[in-house]
């Protein structure tokens, strides 16, 4: 049983692969076990062997599964070989054809009954709340009780936030001053439920920038999580949801503060091209989708930053940085805040192991590549970690909590918005002076 005859890998991108290895101390898989075949070379040559009319299961499945798909190939590969259609047109053939055990069927029937839902998510967010608050969750964190947890499980409780109180945006929230035009905005599924004030953020930075901003009562999950694991008919499903809503509010640029998001977002034109109702305006609307980082240097700044003297690591999202090219504008969002000092990590590109659901599929790799990246982001010595994912927020902020140490992680909406307004950042006590209160320098 090969690939069947839907969107297979194709030749041509598979043929622009020379091998050179550029892309192997690139790939997080391969630096952790040193494989080949869980290097994007090894895995390419996988598919190759399936186009020659290989079997698809066993090998080819196992090592397609380990790959993060956090893009890391693409920028060190100097072929510009498209490891991301490749792989993500494998999964979806995988996806199809493959009958998984059992166990790993439940598990994702589970993640994909859950994420993708806000309400459910909700229920569950209640759970968890009665949880911290009757003391379950301590005693499921005990070393004890959590080695007989599901390995599944196990990962999913050490990566859940603390629950805070949801903050609920208007559906429309007027730009400070004069407007410079009106954008919608995306409140995501686990973001809207778990991470509620990082959009609450966003709305109000956008606002100051002098921005309306829409938020769609309608809208639902956009597809990345199903997408990411090459769930295509889901996918396509979502996209298409996602498109007729921001259509119907109005809106023509679309605002993404999550990275994952905005990845998926950029390449409905792709997803959707078999759609014949759908091929034009999902194209176009990916043309439209633009990350808070982009948008916001693209427009240019209009409000005053406050003074925050602190120091922060920023911490490259996967999808931002490989998949999108998205690199300097955080980093010059974060440097237009006087006093607060930037600082770099070793390993930077490497990828920390959230990667979608990764972490929940194979929570021992990932928990491997956290832990990893933690090390880095401590030995910066900084008081902050600033990031543009929250799956990458939740992913390290486990780790360094299992190394016994903390640092205070942030969204880049929740900094730029705390200069901004001259409040707290979030955690912190760390409050952006007013630039009128600074003291003057004698003689000036």
């Amino acid at each position: 049983m090969g690939f069947d005859d839907h969107h297979p890998p194709r030749r041509e991108l598979i043929d622009d692969c020379v091998h050179c290895g550029f892309c192997l101390p690139a790939c997080p898989t391969y630096a952790l076990g040193g494989e080949e075949a869980d290097s994007p070379r090894g895995r390419i040559h996988l598919m190759a062997q399936v186009l020659d009319g290989a079997s698809l299961p066993g090998s080819v499945t196992t090592h397609v599964d380990r790959c993060l798909s956090c893009m890391g190939c693409l920028t060190a590969c100097p072929s510009g070989v498209r490891y991301d259609e490749l792989v993500e047109a494998t999964r979806a053939q995988i996806e199809r054809q493959v009958r998984r055990p059992v166990r790993e069927r439940v598990v994702r029937a589970l993640i994909f009954g859950l994420f993708p839902h806000p309400r459910r998510l909700r229920v569950a967010r209640a759970m968890l709340a009665a949880a911290e608050a009757t003391g379950l969750r301590s005693l499921l964190r005990r070393d004890a009780v959590a080695a007989r947890l599901p390995p599944f499980a196990r990962a999913m409780e050490s990566i859940a936030p603390p629950v805070s109180r949801i903050e609920r945006l208007p559906r429309r929230i007027p730009a400070d001053g004069e407007r410079r035009g009106t954008v919608g905005m995306l409140t995501g599924c686990v973001q809207n439920v778990f991470f509620s004030s990082v959009n609450a953020a966003t709305a109000r930075l956008l606002a100051a920038e002098g921005f309306e901003v829409v938020v769609p009562a309608a809208q639902g999950c956009c597809g990345a999580l199903s997408g990411h694991v090459g769930r295509e008919e889901e996918a396509i499903r979502y996209a298409k949801s996602t498109i007729d809503t921001f259509e119907a509010s109005g809106v023509t640029v679309i605002v993404v503060n999550a990275a994952g998001c905005g990845s998926a977002m950029k390449e409905y034109g792709r997803l959707l091209r078999d759609e014949l109702a759908y091929a034009h305006r999902a194209s176009q609307f990916s043309a439209n989708t633009r990350d808070l980082s982009e948008f916001l240097v693209e427009m240019g700044p209009r409000a005053q930053r406050n003074p925050l003297h602190t120091t922060a690591v920023y911490q490259d999202a996967c999808h931002l940085a490989h998949a999108q090219r998205i690199r300097s504008q955080p980093r010059a969002l974060l440097a237009a805040i006087p006093g607060l000092e930037v600082r770099e990590i070793a390993e930077a590109e490497l990828c920390c192991g959230s990667a979608g659901v990764y972490n929940l599929l194979q929570p021992e790799a990932a928990r491997e590549l956290g832990d990893r990246k933690a090390a880095n982001v401590l030995a910066a010595d900084a008081e902050l970690l600033v990031t543009a994912n929250l799956g990458c927020l939740m992913q390290i902020r486990a780790a360094v909590k299992r190394s016994g140490r903390s640092i205070t992680a942030v969204h880049i909406a929740e900094i730029l918005d705390a200069s901004l307004q001259g409040v707290p950042v979030p955690g912190t006590a760390r409050t952006a002076v007013p630039v009128a209160e600074i003291p003057r320098p004698q003689g000036v």
